[in-house]
């Protein structure tokens, strides 16, 4: 029996060649009001005559905690997505890279404190797990049963690479077409 011990190397994703290190970029968005979906774009300077794109390693993500009002429920969610959207959305939509939550369930005689959050960190055989080819990426907050307006702060973890041309309309039309 012959076992192969080789590691397996990842690499760049085919098409794409890396033209940074690692950056990180932070970012917050906070309740336009208390219990308002509010929104933000970040933008990435990306150059799309260049065929930039931005290759996402990790994402974290960090909603306020939500406030504990005695009898009721509270929560504050958030998400990052790749396109524009009109409220928080989970991993089940195709433009989510990252979504989180905290959440207080209570009944007037006790409280209980949860927190929800997607896969932030890419296991170790995943390359990457996003790629935005257009110029922004977008974060959503909102919360419910609050007695204030919440937040959510965050950092995005990756690196800037130029797409051959075909890579490149693809993933610009497949990330605008699914918007």
């Amino acid at each position: 029996m012959i076992i192969d011990l080789v590691p397996i190397i990842i690499g760049m994703p085919a098409g794409l060649k890396q033209t940074s290190s690692t950056i990180a970029i932070g970012f917050s968005v906070d309740e336009s009001a208390k219990g308002t979906f509010t929104q933000n774009s970040v933008d990435l300077n990306l150059s799309p005559l260049d065929r930039e794109v931005f290759v996402v390693l990790a994402i974290n993500l960090d909603p306020f905690t939500p406030d504990m009002v005695e009898g009721a429920d509270s929560k504050v969610e958030s998400s990052l997505t790749t396109t524009s959207q009109t409220q928080v959305v989970n991993l089940s939509n195709s433009n989510c890279l990252a979504a989180s939550g905290n959440f207080i369930k209570g009944d007037g005689t006790s409280a209980v404190a949860f927190q929800s959050m997607g896969s932030e960190t890419p296991p170790a055989t995943l390359e990457y797990i996003g790629i935005i080819a257009t110029n922004d990426f977008f974060i959503q907050v909102k919360g419910l049963g609050n007695n204030d307006a919440k937040g959510m702060d965050g950092k995005l973890y990756g690196y800037r690479a130029v797409a051959s041309a075909d890579i490149y309309a693809a993933l610009v039309q497949s990330e605008v077409l699914s918007a």
